[in-house]
């Protein structure tokens, strides 16, 4: 794994995904995704792979709804996996489950696609080094092409334990209601790079990498943020590499006018569209 999800770098954490059915899901996150529990309470529990660092959590809300349609929120999070090999293990048993699946070449990465039992999009992928992306005028290039399925499942035949301890949040794909918007908040606020466009889309990243948020309008222009209590994207943390960092992205979103509020150790933000941070370090 290379060193774009740790300091000097801004990156996302942990994502917290409200769902209608708590325990129905953890055995989605459980046995098809391959997290373990790492703290449960009635409504809410932690997953991890390393049995120590909290990756997804997942929250039953009370008086939980189904999320609208177009509306603003979760496209998908993206797990990272450390490895092709890993992926191999993983594509094969996605196969051998019979869960239904998605997959792309990216150029960048090799990706597989699916939802958790509220609809929920989860990415899984591994990035290919990146001295083998392709850049231009400051701009990476990525695309959508058939990924080679056959050539993952050719890289390892080890039995599928669970997703590996070095699996990392690699990405945040948020639906927004306006994308110059978003993008100012992103970029004047807290800092990060736009690296590539695509219809409707940008993708942001700090310290060179693909990216580690992408946002777009795909839901429509001006779509609303969902009701709190819908299920979808609660919130998701960024981590900062320490706290004169973090001093200085909540200046520079005061200037703008955007809130921030502290709360306990970490202070909390939302992007325009309502998509919510806690900024920790």
């Amino acid at each position: 794994m290379e060193t774009f999800h740790q300091a000097p770098n801004v990156y996302v954490g942990e994502v917290n995904i409200k769902v209608k059915n708590l325990e129905y899901s953890l055995a989605f996150y459980q046995n098809i995704i391959g997290l373990k529990i790492l703290e449960k309470s009635e409504r809410q529990a932690v997953l991890t792979t390393d049995g120590k660092t909290p990756l997804i959590s997942l929250e039953q809300p009370v008086d939980v709804t189904s999320k609208p349609e177009r509306t603003s929120g979760l496209y998908h999070f993206a797990i990272l996996l450390p490895s092709r090999a890993d992926l191999s293990v993983f594509l094969r048993h996605l196969l051998q489950s019979g869960y239904p699946l998605g997959a792309a070449d990216h150029y960048v990465s090799e990706a597989l696609y699916l939802n958790d039992p509220d609809g929920n999009g989860i990415e899984v992928y591994r990035d290919r080094p990146s001295s083998e992306w392709t850049w231009k005028d400051n701009l990476v290039e990525m695309a959508t092409e058939q990924l080679d399925a056959e050539g993952i499942l050719a890289e390892s035949n080890a039995e599928w334990t669970g997703l590996p301890a070095g699996t990392i949040m690699g990405h945040l794909h948020l639906h927004v209601g306006d994308l110059k918007k978003a993008e100012e908040f992103y970029t004047k606020g807290l800092g990060f790079e736009v690296v590539s466009y695509y219809p409707q889309a940008a993708f942001l990243s700090t310290g060179g990498y693909h990216h580690h948020i992408a946002i777009n309008t795909w839901q429509g222009v001006g779509a609303p943020t969902p009701p709190k209590n819908s299920v979808g994207l609660n919130w998701s943390t960024l981590v900062f590499p320490n706290h004169e960092a973090r001093a200085e992205v909540i200046d520079r979103l005061g200037k703008m006018g955007v809130n921030v509020s502290a709360e306990g150790d970490y202070f909390v933000t939302s992007d325009p569209s309502g998509n919510e941070y806690r900024l920790i370090i």
